[in-house]
């Protein structure tokens, strides 16, 4: 079982910038996707970003679409998501999450395609 340790979230000021970090454990060949999901209390868990380990496709929730960025380093087994301008609203424990069934990309953005999941990290964005 892939393991998935999340790094980098904190206290930040509304339209600041934050950079979450996501190493894998294991090597790239044993998952297909990565993705970011992130929730509040009450909510349902959201979904925020993805990324394909073998062509890098990207993938984005409405929400932070031209606000976020995804990234992969195949060398280090890890994966980025750059935050900009960031809002209250995104003020959410943020989870990396891993597919390591070869699915279709319908289940990229859905939770129940993922079968690994980090510990979670915080963030939060003060007004």
């Amino acid at each position: 079982q892939v393991q998935l340790v999340e790094s980098g979230g904190g206290l930040v000021q509304a339209g600041d910038s934050l950079r979450l970090s996501c190493a894998a454990s294991e090597r790239t060949f044993s998952t297909y996707v990565m993705g970011w999901f992130r929730q509040t209390p009450g909510k349902e868990r959201e979904f925020v970003a993805a990324i394909t380990w073998k062509d890098g496709s990207t993938y984005y929730g409405d929400s932070v679409k031209g606000r976020f960025t995804i990234s992969r380093d195949n060398a280090k087994n890890t994966v980025y998501l750059q935050m900009v301008g960031l809002k209250p609203e995104d003020t959410a424990v943020y989870y990396c999450a891993a597919q390591t069934t070869n699915l279709v990309s319908y289940y990229y953005t859905r939770r129940n395609g993922y079968d690994a999941w980090g510990q979670g990290t915080q963030v939060t964005v003060s007004s």
